[in-house]
């Protein structure tokens, strides 16, 4: 599907939606959603050129508001202060891909599948070295909270409540990347996250979850909780690779 790019004066003559009633207090995040969705969808091509007074008259806000909205589309690395010219949007390499922001507008735009493949990928490389260190470095009583935390999660797999299925896998997911005792692994819970909500929102995810997929999480639980480091990063492989073959379906049908 070919999709023709925005130029600086599509930019200038753009319509915008009237700001909602709720965004009246807050404008600058307004218009740093709008024209953030706008970039990661590819709406605004890479290399275009905007002007303050051109995002001025599109959202009718004043030059303070523009001003802090294009600072935190700098600050994520869409777009850069060009001399004499404005600002001017920059391509994906550019982008903070790690920050929740841009993940969530890359997973509303054209590029969902894309945005949704590098997370799982990442998760599969994250996750079993976070349980591995995990069985070496947590403490017993949070150990032993993990397997408690299991066992609901395949109480609530066995009766197939979805929601509380992924309310404690969120949990569970989370503790262990804090278990890892690796702080820079602790803070990409969100990653995770956003990987665990998407199958369910995209009907990846079965209402009643395979039993081998119930009993990996518990071996993950007991294998940290023993200390077996090599139990908890197999099971984790294996949930893993199981995520990204049932993904594999979404990459498939959309090409």
């Amino acid at each position: 599907m070919l999709v023709r790019m925005a130029t600086e004066k599509d930019l200038d003559t753009r319509t915008a939606a009237p700001a909602p009633v709720s965004a009246t207090g807050d404008l600058r995040n307004f218009v740093l959603d709008a024209l953030g969705r706008e970039i990661c969808a590819g709406e605004i091509a890479p290399d275009s050129t905007f002007t303050t007074e051109s995002i001025e008259d599109r959202f009718q806000v004043s030059r303070p508001v523009v001003r802090e909205a294009l600072r935190g589309l700098q600050t994520l690395g869409l777009v850069t202060p060009k001399r004499r010219v404005g600002v001017r949007v920059l391509a994906l390499p550019h982008w903070n891909v790690y920050d929740l922001q841009v993940i969530r507008w890359r997973l509303a735009g054209p590029s969902r599948v894309a945005q949704l493949r590098s997370l799982t990928e990442l998760r599969g490389a994250i996750e079993p070295s976070a349980a591995r260190l995990a069985a070496i470095r947590a403490p017993l009583n949070e150990a032993s909270d993990l397997v408690g935390l299991a066992g609901r999660l395949w109480a609530a797999g066995k009766q197939g409540d979805s929601e509380e299925f992924l309310r404690l896998d969120l949990q569970f997911h989370q503790l262990i990347l804090k278990l890892s005792g690796n702080e820079m692994f602790a803070q990409l819970h969100h990653l995770v996250e956003e990987v665990l909500r998407s199958r369910t929102q995209y009907n990846l995810m079965p209402q009643f979850p395979a039993a081998e997929a119930l009993q990996w999480h518990v071996d993950i639980a007991t294998g940290i909780q023993t200390g077996n480091a090599e139990k908890a990063a197999q099971s984790m492989i294996a949930i893993t690779e199981r995520a990204l073959d049932e993904m594999s379906s979404l990459w498939d049908r959309e090409g």
